[in-house]
Parts: C-alpha cells; sequence; structure tokens
C-alpha cells in the first residue's frame, strides 16, 4: 500500500475542495434575482354596480372604444402621489394589465346590462353602431396626502352619434375613496369600489342619454 506524505495529502486535498469553493465564490458574486411584483387585477364590478335591466332596445347598437389614458396613466405600474403634481409608483406592485384595458370590458357589460341597446361591442370589431364610446382615464392613483390615503379615479366619457359624429352626450365621473390600508393592497382594494362606482355611473349615463 502506497502512503502519500504530509504535503502530498494537503495538496490533494486543496484540489478537491477548489472546484467547490470556486463555484460558492462564483455563486456570491452574483446579483440576487429581483423578487417578481405582486400583480393584482382592477375588478370594476360589483353586486351594487348591475343596472337595473330595462326592456332590450331593439335597434340601437353600441360600439365601447378602448379607454385612452392620460400621460402618466398608461401603464401597468401602481401610482401613488405624495404631493401635488408628482406622479410615483410602487416598485414591488403592479396592475397585471394596464388600468385601462381592464375597465373596457367592465364598461361594456355593465352597458349591456342596461337594456338600453341591443348590442354593445367593445373593440376591435367589425360591426358599425349607432352610437360609439369614447372615454379617457384621466386618473387612477393612491394619494397619500391625507389620512387615510385615498384613492381618485378620473373617467371622461363623450357618447358619438355615428351618422352624424355629433356628441350625444359627454361627462366626467369622479370617485374618491378611503384606503382602509395605508400600503398599496389598501390602495388596490380602494380603486375597486371606485372603479365599480365608475363604471355603474357610465353605464347609467349611457342608458339615459339615448332612452
Amino acid at each position: 500500500m502506497m502512503f502519500l506524505s504530509r504535503h502530498a495529502a494537503r495538496a490533494a486535498l486543496v484540489a478537491a475542495l477548489f472546484p467547490a469553493l470556486l463555484g460558492g465564490c462564483a455563486k456570491s458574486l452574483l446579483p440576487e434575482p429581483a423578487a417578481s411584483p405582486a400583480l393584482f387585477a382592477l375588478s370594476g364590478e360589483s353586486e351594487a354596480s348591475a343596472a337595473p335591466a330595462g326592456p332590450v332596445a331593439t335597434a340601437r347598437t353600441l360600439i365601447v372604444d378602448l379607454p385612452r389614458a392620460a400621460p402618466g396613466f398608461e401603464t401597468a405600474q401602481i401610482a401613488y402621489v405624495r404631493r401635488p403634481y408628482e406622479i410615483e409608483y410602487f416598485a414591488h406592485n403592479q396592475w397585471v394589465d394596464t388600468p385601462s384595458n381592464m375597465l373596457a370590458p367592465k364598461m361594456v357589460r355593465a352597458i349591456g346590462r342596461t337594456g338600453a341597446f341591443h348590442a354593445v361591442l367593445g373593440t376591435p370589431t367589425l360591426a358599425i353602431g349607432q352610437f360609439r364610446l369614447e372615454t379617457e382615464l384621466l386618473r387612477l392613483q393612491q394619494d397619500f396626502s391625507t389620512t387615510p390615503s385615498h384613492v381618485r379615479l378620473t373617467l371622461r366619457a363623450t357618447l358619438i352619434d355615428t351618422a352624424t359624429r355629433k356628441v350625444v352626450a359627454s361627462r366626467e365621473f369622479d370617485a374618491r375613496v378611503d384606503a382602509p390600508t395605508d400600503d398599496p393592497y389598501g390602495g388596490v382594494i380602494a380603486a375597486q369600489h371606485a372603479a365599480a362606482q365608475v363604471v355603474a355611473e357610465l353605464a347609467s349615463f349611457c342608458a339615459a342619454s339615448v332612452r
């Protein structure tokens, strides 16, 4: 049996451990992977937001354009403010889509439930409706300048006669809802209520404007 000298044994041990040590060092030098942000959906619907259905119209069709968004709100980032005119965004919390995109199908369903139109269709569509609804999301933000913080959602709506291109009715909707907690999740909860309120008011507005 061959015996290694003490020096040779030490060299063999270092050679065996070196790859493991090198791998550990390399791993420690790599940046930590960024944590995935918490994702939230904007419901905009509740039992209270369902307008009572009336008799279904026999001819009127409404085309609901995809809402535009004012600068600063055309993003999936969740906006908040601490002082006037300065918009900030939460780093680790965001919407699953832009708020304007998430509101569009809610508006179509809520207006359809009023029964004021034979059909309510979202864009894109090849259909040509008698009326067209154009909307713009002017604001959706959590405001920390008050205690408790609150969410403001502002939407401008314009109902247009497609044949004449004349404005049938126009209105700005604004909802303010206090957040149950002063954190991003509290703002998300308040945003659900604000969106439900605005969507319900928008549906009633469209129905009343053509009846």
